[in-house]
């Protein structure tokens, strides 16, 4: 396999391939800006999903079609939807790329039956607006749009705050990494509010653009916690973000957001995968000790929904447990997801 082309390895060791990315095509170049500060740290999070001992354990490297997928949606400027049963390390992913790639904090959006598009990009506070204004009032002062001057009410900027979403679409250098977990749980509608966002890297502030004239520029929150600068009540890309869109492929997606993603679909993990993820989160002897659970593991998932999470419980648990009790442990753990109920 030629792989001079590939930004993301999968090696697993951070490095500095991002900055051998082409430039975008023509019809995925943003110009947004000014350009900022990535932001972003990575945090402890990356232990938690990538696993405490992965240095001393031998990565898996992705498949080729994985592999593909994922620069190929970095080249592109394209989100990646990627589809599997529970468990395969879709949402994984998204770190392992983050962690690579020297890309920060992976900006994370879950996804439940009642999310609409505007909570992933902002969410304004006009009911604790409305009382400070009050309360600055009764002391005998208002603020104005920009507010807090001479003791008034606060600027509109204190009461907004942008979400995984919104704070990825921020004119960055390098991309910033944004999960969308289970986008097959939202309601019919919020796939197709995406599509506009993710054509035009971009989205509008409707409370900043119409205090624009008297405010150009107002400070707000990011998801991240920290400071940026809105202009005109428009936040708009400079470096698209590495999207990733996880689906368990409980639903379909209209064709429109389909042609606008690399689609990755990842299957049950297999035994040098599975050994290296335990091996990656519990160490070498807890690979050696569960090597039985691992085959039994493989063996029922040809016929069963199982889940690879059960698996690291079942070998964690039983490591302090002795027979029977250790067979029984597993078999509590690792139950069918599919069964009948």
């Amino acid at each position: 396999m030629n792989d001079e082309w590939l930004i993301y390895r999968g090696v697993g060791e951070p490095h500095d391939g991002i900055e051998a990315l082409p430039g975008p095509p023509p019809w995925r170049d943003f110009d947004g800006g000014p350009v900022g500060e990535a932001g972003g740290v990575e945090d402890g999070d990356v232990a938690r999903r990538l696993g405490a001992h992965r240095q001393a354990a031998e990565m898996h490297r992705p498949e080729p079609e994985e592999l593909d997928a994922v620069n190929a949606a970095l080249y592109l400027r394209r989100p990646l939807l990627v589809t599997g049963y529970p468990g395969t390390g879709k949402s994984t992913l998204a770190h392992a790329v983050a962690h690579e790639l020297k890309l920060g904090r992976v900006l994370r959006w879950p996804v439940v039956s009642r999310t609409v598009l505007q909570e992933g990009l902002y969410r304004y506070d006009a009911i604790a607006r409305l009382q400070d204004v009050q309360i600055a009032a009764g002391g005998g002062v208002v603020g104005g749009a920009g507010g807090g001057a001479g003791g008034g009410a606060p600027g509109i900027g204190k009461y907004i705050r942008l979400g995984p979403l919104g704070t990825a679409l921020l004119p960055t250098a390098r991309p910033r990494v944004l999960l969308i977990d289970e986008l097959d749980k939202s309601d019919i509608d919020l796939p197709n509010d995406l599509l506009n966002v993710l054509e035009e890297g971009e989205f509008v502030l409707p409370e900043l653009e119409r205090v624009a004239d008297t405010e150009p520029e107002v400070q707000v929150l990011t998801d991240d916690g920290a400071k940026v600068t809105v202009r005109d009540g428009r936040v708009r890309c400079r470096a698209f973000p590495f999207i990733v869109l996880t689906s368990n492929g409980e639903r379909d997606f209209p064709a429109a957001l389909l042609r606008r993603c690399i689609q990755l679909k990842l299957g049950q993990p297999g035994e040098k995968r599975l050994a290296t993820m335990v091996r990656a989160h519990l160490g070498e002897e807890a690979a050696q000790l569960g090597a039985d659970l691992i085959r039994q593991f493989l063996s029922r998932s040809r016929s069963e929904l199982v889940a690879a999470d059960q698996l690291l419980n079942a070998i964690y648990l039983t490591h302090y447990a002795a027979p029977p009790t250790r067979e029984d442990l597993a078999d509590l753990l690792i139950q069918r997801l599919d069964r009948p109920r």
